[in-house]
């Protein structure tokens, strides 16, 4: 069998609505099964993490994260994706791992903008300036072509620079007013603490959670969770593992049951908006499902071409 290898060139090919369309049908298919194995040695990591489903295959990524690295001019995050076939469990194809890690995180989050963010919005608030937040600009562009998009990062260079990728896009300084005149709100940080409160929200607005994703990591506040209706792209990979939901649920602050839906619901319906002034709140788990369904779209979409 043909080995294929996707590098970042497949970049300028890829289209998010179509990815979207494609996770959707994914959650379809029958359950993921799901295995992680993390290794360390003081402060570096090796993080695998692996998915398969049945009639789509297998899928692995590997990343490693040596903090030393920045000290000798080289990227502290790397890694690997193998795609496996369904059939025979052949290898069928090694994905480029910061394109995958693109469009799987930005794309997860569009599929859940699409469905519980108001097809109204017209102002869109991106809170953290790196590669997240560039890739969700990217992403919403394609949905809300005509929306104000405003920019804020703790270091205002970095929003200045992200800003000036975009035509229209504004940076600010005060993230309390950004807040609240904003319709969408994607948090791309690596903050611990909270950044957005839940008394700047106002009705209507739709947050897309994506920087935390460790035990003790949070980007919103308690209150924030009460005032919202709580979504997750999968209720296995983020209640008993990332801190935004983690934390709250140990200490009662919310419930189980104050988790509507996940990926897996929608076609049950559950995982939409009911009313236009209600704050829908999704938080962005990126499991390795959404790996394996962004890795055989990818796949399928450069075959193609």
């Amino acid at each position: 069998m043909k080995i294929d290898y996707i590098g970042p060139e497949a970049d300028s090919k890829l289209k998010w609505i179509p990815l979207t369309d494609a996770l959707k049908a994914g959650h379809t298919r029958p359950k993921a099964k799901l295995g992680d194995v993390l290794l360390e040695r003081g402060a570096d990591k090796m993080l695998s993490r692996s998915a398969w489903i049945d009639g789509m295959g297998l899928a692995v990524k590997t990343a490693t994260i040596f903090p030393g690295n920045r000290a000798h001019g080289k990227p502290a995050l790397s890694g690997s994706v193998s795609l496996f076939s369904d059939k025979d469990g052949d290898l069928e194809a090694f994905i480029d791992f910061k394109l995958l890690t693109k469009w799987k995180t930005a794309g997860g989050s569009l599929l859940a903008a699409r469905l519980l963010a108001r097809p109204d919005s017209r102002v869109i608030l991106i809170v953290g300036a790196g590669a997240v937040g560039r890739a969700m600009l990217q992403a919403y562009r394609s949905v809300f072509p005509s929306a104000q998009y405003l920019i804020w990062n703790r270091t205002m260079a970095a929003a200045a620079r992200l800003a000036e990728e975009v035509p229209g896009a504004l940076t600010t300084t005060n993230l309390e007013q950004a807040v609240r005149g904003a319709d969408i709100i994607a948090t791309a940080t690596m903050s611990d603490a909270p950044v957005i409160l839940g008394k700047w929200l106002r009705p209507g607005t739709h947050l897309d959670l994506i920087g935390a994703y460790t035990p003790d990591m949070r980007e919103v506040d308690d209150d924030t969770l009460r005032r919202a209706r709580i979504f997750v792209d999968s209720r296995d990979t983020t209640l008993g593992h990332i801190g935004e939901l983690k934390i709250p649920l140990e200490a009662g602050t919310i419930e189980y049951s104050d988790v509507i839906a996940d990926f897996y619901d929608i076609e049950k319906g559950l995982f939409a908006r009911t009313d236009p002034d209600e704050i829908t709140l999704c938080k962005n788990g990126g499991g390795a499902h959404l790996d394996l369904m962004t890795a055989r779209h990818i796949l399928e979409t450069m075959r193609k071409k």
